[in-house]
């Protein structure tokens, strides 16, 4: 028994060994393959169940050709879209032409924006627009609740496969891992062609539970397009419960009508060849639209993935943030930024650009609450306003530079958002939609407390301190 118990323990010394130089050969960031380093270390099995779920970074080009088809959308979506006279700012270039060169993020003039701002406003014009649907609704969405909303939202679909309207549903497999497979399986009854992304099946457990399509997209008749931070899913609407009240839900949704939806069109069309293999491009997906929106902004839609070579929409937040010359305003529901971000962020306020960060005051995770107060802290430190939202839950994804850009999307700033999930923003470059989101930023900042406000945020005492830096270790992670 005692040889028994030495070989035991000299075998796991061996396996945490192994793992731990598996997480140094990724050739990952530092931080981070210090955080899977230290789980591993001190928590050896629980560290390595989560590593092996989530934490392997499996080859690329297993997961999807991503590159291969954005240039296959691409040349179709080029062939069917003219336009003349474009213009965009000689500022505002170096930004278009970064995702242009990166990403193949087309920029796109003459577009109108609608911006909503809880699920009262977003949900009946969604509505709206799928019992005018003609020929196609295609809808890509991290959680698709089967709850009141949810069924409600089904039934229009149905309804419209049902007069023969094509209808196309991607959801996330672990975002709706809880939902019955009996409310996707009434919507493909019913002629609605739905697919989940990357599902979970164990043994290939571990190859995709840690890579999520965390979009929220839908394109209707590919004239009209939303996206933004709103899932489907009744919350939206009636908030969530916090001890013993219910608490408004707080988010941002845009709607769009103009050549943009071409890009959103081909974002779907894209995540659709992926989750079918199906690959769409024809005329009717990508329609001539009317001139009603000449006049409007210029705008691009950006992805991004771990399938490719950049983070595109960080490297997008990095570029702007360094561009500002009087303000950024930014609302996010995580604030776990890697280091680009935050030190552009510090940078910026430590030359005098005016900037605020929003966030709530209590998160739905009580890990990200605590791994975030250090870096809010810090932000504050180089003389940043940090703003925490209290009338409900904060889950807008936003941000404003200079009254000229604007971006909303999916996109958190958390590690997560920027390196591991499916991701989407719409970057608008235009003064009209930039003054009615800072608009939007300054009425939630009605409903806002100050951080430095909140002493034992401010200056926590030791033990509390020692947990939230203990905490941000693993916010790499989180």
């Amino acid at each position: 028994m005692h040889y028994i118990y030495i070989i035991g323990v000299v075998l796991s010394w061996v396996l945490i060994a192994v793992a731990i130089i598996h997480v140094m050969m990724d050739n990952r960031q530092p931080a981070k393959t210090m955080a899977w380093a230290l789980v591993i270390f001190f928590v050896p099995v629980a560290g390595i169940v989560l590593y092996l779920f989530f934490g392997i970074n499996h080859r690329r080009e297993r997961l999807v050709s991503q590159r291969s088809m954005d240039e296959l959308t691409k040349r179709s979506m080029l062939s069917f879209v003219e336009q003349q006279d474009f213009h965009v700012s000689e500022r505002q270039r170096p930004l278009v032409d970064l995702f242009v060169n990166q990403n193949m993020s087309l920029p796109f003039q003459d577009n109108l924006v609608d911006i909503m701002t809880d699920g009262y406003a977003f949900f009946p014009e969604l509505l709206k627009d799928i019992a005018a649907a003609r020929h196609h609704i295609h809808i890509d969405m991290y959680i698709i609740e089967d709850d009141p909303l949810g069924r409600l939202v089904a039934d229009a679909l149905m309804d419209k496969a049902r007069a023969g309207i094509e209808v196309r549903v991607i959801y996330d497999d672990v975002g709706c891992w809880h939902v019955s497979h009996r409310f996707f399986e009434q919507l493909r009854e019913s002629g609605v062609e739905v697919a989940p992304f990357l599902p979970v099946h164990f043994p290939s457990f571990t190859s995709k539970v840690n890579y999520r399509n965390h979009r929220k997209l839908v394109v209707i008749d590919g004239s009209v397009g939303y996206t933004g931070g709103m899932n489907i899913a009744l919350r939206y609407v009636k908030g969530i419960v916090k001890g013993k009240q219910r608490v408004p839900w707080r988010d941002t949704m845009l709607r769009f009508e103009g050549s943009i939806v071409y890009s959103l069109q081909r974002a779907f069309l894209v995540d659709w060849y992926f989750v079918d293999r199906t690959l769409i491009t024809g005329r009717q997906y990508y329609p001539s639209l009317p001139k009603t929106t000449a006049g409007g902004g210029v705008a691009q839609i950006v992805t991004s993935a771990p399938t490719n070579p950049y983070p595109e929409i960080m490297q997008g937040y990095v570029r702007a943030i360094t561009m500002a010359r009087r303000y950024i305003y930014i609302e996010t529901p995580y604030f776990l930024p890697n280091d680009p971000v935050l030190f552009a962020l510090k940078t910026a306020a430590v030359a005098g650009v005016d900037v605020r960060v929003m966030c709530p005051l209590t998160s739905d995770s009580h890990l990200t609450e605590w791994a975030s107060r250090p870096y809010l802290r810090e932000l504050h430190e180089a003389g940043a306003q940090v703003l925490l939202y209290q009338l409900g839950f904060m889950h807008s994804k936003l941000m404003v530079v200079d009254d000229a850009l604007s971006t909303c999307g999916s996109t958190n700033v958390d590690f997560r958002s920027f390196e591991n999930n499916f991701e989407i923003n719409a970057f608008v470059y235009d003064e009209a939609v930039a003054l009615r989101l800072k608009k939007v930023f300054i009425d939630d900042q009605q409903h806002c407390v100050s951080f430095a406000e909140i002493p034992h945020l401010l200056h926590p005492k030791f033990f509390p301190r020692l947990w939230e830096s203990l905490i941000r270790l693993f916010s790499p992670l989180l």
